[in-house]
């Protein structure tokens, strides 16, 4: 399995933003497995988090910003297709202010900052998003399809008509995603703009900290006091962009995609859907699993009993490594009467709690011949990320990190979906089982 990676040292990038025009000061820094990509405002009274997540995604014309309640990020899909195309799983990016650099209008600054700061492989498995099943975003003209493709590898195919703007016409390109591809034929393309959208920019007061050989602007006989990178330069920035949108998903893509004129609009719409296809396939999937453990036989292991059994069944065993639980919560559930009356949500304690029933029921496949049990010591970086409420369908995935003579560690998660409900690292303490 592909390892999770991150970056090996922190390094700063500054610039101006396109729309504002005000200087950002930008710092990568390294992060801990399973974080993803996260925004960290910095300039403000306090630190804000905003996960690059598609749930965050704030509104906007013509690029990519994302918001944790009224503090925004501007402009993101460069440094995010940079994070991308380089295949770095999880990072922090803090900024001191509100629009990330503009930078030359590409993603190359940033993927060279981000390889000057170098990877490093972490110990947790990527958990790419294999496109299964045919999904679609539309908007007008504009379409863009996730289909099913290699396992191990993302293809993409832009198909971009500007048929009216003779010095752009039809391009199509086929790009081939790995770090290599991406430094070498993506990261230099940069923004483009038609001679007409330039002019519209200029009269409401966008960019105006420009010159015309700052931006590409494409007239009818071709750029306006620039030149071209690449005679194809249009279409791959917006394979760019494409890249950058999607990585909202919170996961490495492997299938295949197919654009025609899709823009940030239509590619948030596809990051959605795959959300929503993905979320279906799981629930297929445990829909028509096999429990490996019954209700009957979980019984036989753990001692809890109604109305503290919060384990319905085990899905996934694979030896005393990992495990995979459900835990279906629905509103007969005794700790809704008064958490909260009317708003009924789990208690993150309880989540917590089903996470430790399900480590001791993968702890019981390796302490089974020995007389011991496993009993809580320890909980560490517990973090509650979506609230649970009735109807929900609680996967709980275990996995022991180590096991030695007296004590026992568990990484955890609670998922709804595909979306994180809960963490934790589990410790446990083996004791000698009390003969009966």
């Amino acid at each position: 399995m592909e390892a999770q990676r991150t970056i090996a040292k922190p390094i700063d990038l500054e610039g101006k933003g396109l729309f504002s025009g005000r200087t950002a000061r930008v710092t990568f820094k390294p992060a801990e497995p399973d974080t993803g990509v996260v925004f960290v405002r910095t300039d403000l009274a306090g630190p804000i988090r905003i996960p690059a997540r598609i749930h965050c995604l704030a509104p906007r014309s013509r690029r990519t910003t994302l918001r944790n309640g009224k503090v925004v990020i501007e402009t993101v899909e460069h440094c995010l297709a940079a994070v991308c195309g380089l295949e770095i799983d999880n990072i922090e990016i803090e900024i001191r202010g509100e629009e990330l650099p503009n930078t030359d209008g590409s993603c190359r600054p940033y993927a060279q900052a981000l390889q000057q700061a170098g990877t490093i492989e972490q110990d947790r498995p990527r958990r790419p998003l294999v496109i299964e099943e045919p999904v679609m975003a539309q908007e007008g003209a504009a379409r863009v399809y996730a289909l099913p493709g290699r396992p191990d590898e993302l293809n993409i195919l832009y198909d971009l008509d500007y048929a009216d703007v003779p010095s752009i016409g039809r391009q199509c390109y086929h790009y081939r995603a790995s770090p290599d591809n991406f430094l070498r034929e993506i990261s230099a393309a940069r923004t483009f703009l038609t001679e007409p959208e330039a002019r519209e920019f200029q009269k409401r007061g966008i960019g105006a900290h420009l010159s015309a050989g700052d931006i590409l602007v494409l007239g009818r006989d071709g750029p306006i006091q620039n030149e071209l990178r690449f005679a194809d330069e249009c279409v791959r920035h917006k394979i760019g962009d494409l890249l950058g949108d999607l990585s909202l998903v919170g996961r490495h893509l492997r299938g295949r995609l197919v654009a025609y004129r899709s823009g940030h609009s239509c590619n948030h719409l596809l990051a959605k859907k795959l959300l929503e296809s993905l979320d279906k396939q799981q629930r297929r999937r445990q829909t028509n699993l096999e429990a490996i453990l019954d209700i009957r036989k979980i019984q036989k292991i753990l001692p809890h009993r109604y109305p503290f059994l919060l384990v319905d069944r085990v899905v996934e065993m694979d030896g005393d490594r990992r495990a995979v639980g459900i835990k279906n919560v629905t509103m007969n559930e005794q700790f809704f009467q008064g958490h909260f009356p009317g708003i009924p949500i789990m208690p993150g304690v309880l989540i917590v709690e089903a996470l430790a029933q399900m480590s001791g029921l993968l702890f019981a496949q390796r302490l089974e011949h020995t007389g011991q049990l496993a009993v809580l010591l320890s909980m560490d970086k517990v973090k509650m990320r979506r609230a649970v409420v009735p109807g929900d369908q609680l996967i709980l995935e275990v996995e022991a990190v180590r096991v030695k003579s007296r004590t026992g560690d568990c990484r955890c998660r609670a998922l709804v979906g595909s979306q994180v409900a809960a963490e934790a690292q589990i410790r446990f303490m083996l004791v000698d089982a009390d003969p009966v």
